[in-house]
């Protein structure tokens, strides 16, 4: 696979949780610091969103926004400061539920989707881990189509409920997650990560070892793939990647095999052989000096921690009545700790 595939498969886990919610009038939720990426999509309407770290986002229809990093925040109908949030707020699971207090009429419905992807950061990629605070994505004319076309998708799947929409919704929200890190790899000029894949020697360095881990990697080698000499591979991919060369081959062989570990039902040895280690005894060794645990326990531990089986089904504060489908797939409203319980789920 490509480097930006790769980074995203090895943290994601299961299925998107996502709900979508209509409201109007006044209103304001916040959500604690919490496990995984947290997104919004703005169907309709408008709303402000506030980090703890003080980043507030004005968010129109068609907006979308990433919190990589699973951000404490507080979402409103109107913009809002520390103060305000610490007053007005409720907490989110009761206003996903409709278990808070109720919304002062008078101003124009708001629809989100909202929702978070799982993550697991002890195999948190660097692209992944260098993203920003704050993803927002604006609905600009001729900006980033991808997205948009996946947003119109979404939007369309929730409006009318089609054959295979349980099976669509969430094939479409892991799609967007790519989109909106495709996105914001067009957009910064800061990254790290967006500069060393557009680099012609780093990235044909990088595209060699994700598409081939199994192959014996050497400096000469990569080199040689790059079409350049190893001091010069040395210097670019150091100063682009943050490590040498063997350095992140070493790292992602290990990062891929605990992607293995967690994932398929492979042997050591199979997995060895598939991520370029000669014996499960030297994958075992390099396994616990990443990861401080044996690849037996990580596994056991790993299937611990799954991630639950929460029905890939939105819900919705306005089930439509009338149409007996949509009520089904609407159906899974849950009680406010259930969501709790989702949003909040330990890592432990």
């Amino acid at each position: 696979m490509d480097v930006v595939s790769d980074a995203i498969s090895a943290a994601h886990l299961g299925h998107p949780w996502f709900h979508r919610v209509r409201t109007s009038g006044s209103w304001c939720a916040r959500l604690d610091p919490y496990e995984g990426a947290g997104f919004y999509v703005v169907l309709k309407g408008s709303s402000w969103l506030l980090t703890d770290g003080g980043v507030l986002v004005t968010l129109g229809v068609g907006d979308a926004v990433l919190l990589p990093h699973g951000t404490g925040h507080v979402i409103a109908d109107c913009p809002i400061d520390a103060a305000a949030a610490e007053e007005k707020a409720v907490p989110f699971e009761q206003w996903l539920t409709g278990t808070g207090p109720r919304a002062r009429s008078g101003r124009d419905e708001t629809e989100l989707l909202c929702g978070k992807y799982w993550l697991d950061c002890s195999r948190m990629h660097p692209l992944m881990a260098e993203l920003p605070e704050v993803v927002h994505l604006p609905s600009r004319v001729g900006s980033h189509l991808e997205l948009r076309a996946a947003i119109d998708l979404l939007a369309g799947e929730l409006d009318e409920v089609r054959p295979g929409s349980c099976v669509a919704l969430p094939s479409l929200l892991d799609l967007l997650l790519v989109y909106m890190i495709r996105s914001w790899m067009t957009e910064t000029t800061s990254g790290a990560w967006p500069t060393a894949l557009g680099d012609p020697v780093t990235a044909a360095a990088l595209r060699a070892m994700h598409s081939k881990p199994a192959v014996p990697w050497s400096i000469d080698r990569l080199a040689a793939e790059a079409g350049v000499s190893r001091p010069t591979l040395a210097r670019r991919f150091t100063t682009l990647v943050g490590r040498p060369p063997m350095a992140y081959l070493t790292w992602w062989r290990v990062i891929l095999a605990a992607t293995l570990l967690r994932d398929t039902h492979e042997t050591l040895a199979t997995i060895a052989g598939r991520v370029g280690y000669s014996s499960p005894y030297a994958l075992s060794h390099a396994f616990e000096r990443e990861f401080g645990t044996t690849p037996g326990r990580y596994r056991a531990k790993a299937a611990e921690r799954s991630a639950p089986a929460v029905s890939p089904q939105p819900t919705s504060k306005q089930s439509d009545a009338g149409n007996s489908v949509r009520r089904r797939l609407h159906s899974h409203r849950g009680t406010a700790p259930a969501v709790a319980r989702a949003l909040r789920r330990p890592t432990e």
